[in-house]
């Protein structure tokens, strides 16, 4: 053999092996990425190749899978009253990853989870039968909220606060899953959808932190009582009115200028809402006592899954103080989502301590039997029970004689706490409406906690409050939960 030929006999085993050895990275260490990929579209013929489980709200299926005309996707996702339950199915479309529980359950969903194999599946490497998610949902509480919060921009949260079941979570404006689920009509939707000003897609129950406004006095008054800074909601605190923010020569006012606000209690405060009372309060507890407070609730907390991953409500560090004082009444950097603000009146209802809130109770195979359980949950002490006794007595003040009388139900004791938090710069644009508050029932011992923000309404700027536009919505949803 020439030198010529043996040098491109050589070249070409190489080239050989490079082949091979590339082959082999493929289908051995890219295979997997390759077949997740959203390129990929063998993933979404198998996944709907057969009708997914279903999630289940009150004992019936609030999902289905339909057949599709034509095509490699032999079903795609229906919805039952989709844009009621949006905020917590989210969808599962052929065109887009799913999201809410759809994502997080998409194996049990689709029947890939491993726990869902039998022997034979494993024999044969067959898909399993598909599990469903069964949610801790009351549909009387959820519609209550979605028919109350109507055309307005906002979003509710009902927990149990001795089980810590979420028992509602809406979001308005909604949307229509069903909309999303095929890939030949999803894409006009979507484009709809992302391009509306109103944000349908977003979950503002769950995922869309704001400032709380005056319901974050009430954990100003938790940490004034655990810390010792007043030794009970009756008495008179040190709070001149108006109250000059620290190292400024800006005067803090009250919404109400004929409110008794001056060295008020912490009833009267609640009572009336004075700004006074609580921002001066922030500054003599400290923003760090304070943050350490909030973080007992849940503020700051990355991690605060349900199983949805909630956005992080924040209570802000490294101020000065006038800005501490600001974050007294819910100002500043403070940010809460409804489920944030549900937490605090839950805590406080079931005698300072707070157990984790969920919205899935039970995850089970195709015959029912439970792959996940999750009726029994961790609890965890916030606030001392005299704390939480005298809050809620504080709080029955405030619904009973104060700025929450909209949340009144006969027959039952109700606790609350108004707010208006401003928005945009120098309050330009309309406040938002906020109501955190519990009631429980004289006769039947059912209790509920519920948080409401209305963004926007038609309401004039001049009537926007808690009272007005987010109490009557609690007090439906209220309502449901204890007729229940």
């Amino acid at each position: 053999m020439n030198k010529t030929i043996r040098r491109a006999s050589v070249f070409t085993l190489l080239l050989v092996f490079a082949l091979l050895i590339r082959a082999t990275w493929v289908q051995f260490y890219e295979g997997q990425a390759l077949a997740d990929s959203k390129d990929n579209r063998r993933g979404a013929i198998e996944t709907y190749a057969e009708p997914l489980g279903n999630i289940v709200v009150g004992g019936r299926s609030v999902t289905g899978s339909a057949p599709t005309e034509g095509g490699d996707l032999a079903y795609k996702r229906t919805y039952e009253n989709g844009k009621l339950y949006a905020a917590v199915t989210g969808y599962a479309s052929q065109a887009y990853a799913p999201t809410q529980l759809e994502g997080i359950y998409q194996d049990v969903l689709n029947g890939t989870d491993p726990r869902l194999k039998t022997v034979l599946d494993t024999v044969t490497d067959a898909r399993a039968e598909p599990g469903n998610v069964v949610t801790t949902i009351d549909p009387d509480v959820q519609k209550a909220g979605f028919d109350a919060l109507g055309d307005t921009k906002g979003a509710a949260v009902a927990i149990d606060p001795k089980t810590g079941r979420i028992l509602s979570v809406v979001s308005t404006p909604s949307y229509d899953p069903t909309s999303l689920t095929d890939a030949n009509t999803a894409g006009e939707a979507w484009k709809k959808l992302t391009g509306d000003p109103d944000k349908p897609l977003t979950n503002r129950a769950l995922r869309q932190p704001l400032p709380p406004g005056s319901t974050f006095k009430l954990v100003v008054a938790a940490a004034a009582l655990e810390n010792g800074l007043y030794g009970s909601v009756d008495e008179k605190t040190d709070s001149p009115d108006p109250y000059t923010l620290p190292d400024t020569t800006t005067d803090l006012t009250n919404e109400n200028p004929n409110a008794p606000c001056e060295n008020a209690t912490i009833r009267t405060a609640l009572q009336y809402s004075c700004n006074n009372v609580f921002a001066k309060m922030a500054v003599d507890l400290g923003q760090d006592e304070l943050r350490a407070m909030a973080e007992k609730f849940g503020f700051n907390d990355e991690t605060q899954d349900v199983p949805v991953r909630a956005y992080t409500s924040v209570y802000p560090k490294d101020m000065n103080r006038s800005s501490t004082a600001l974050t007294g009444i819910g100002q500043f950097d403070v940010t809460a989502t409804p489920l944030q603000m549900a937490m605090v009146s839950a805590a406080l209802a079931n005698g300072g301590e707070l157990v984790s809130p969920h919205m899935v109770s039970q995850v089970t195979d195709s015959g029912g039997d439970v792959l996940e359980d999750h009726t029994d949950t961790d609890a965890k002490r916030i606030v001392s029970s005299s704390t939480a006794d005298q809050l809620q007595s504080a709080m029955e003040t405030v619904v009973e004689e104060g700025t929450g009388s909209n949340a009144q139900i006969p027959g039952a004791t109700v606790g609350g706490k108004t707010g208006t938090a401003q928005h945009g710069e120098n309050n330009s644009k309309t406040p938002y409406a906020w109501f955190t508050s519990y009631a429980k029932s004289d006769t039947s011992g059912k209790e509920v906690a519920v948080a409401v923000i209305v963004e926007q309404s038609d309401a004039a700027r001049s009537e926007v409050s808690g009272n007005g536009l987010a109490a009557p919505v609690a007090k439906a949803m209220m309502t449901a939960a204890l007729d229940g």
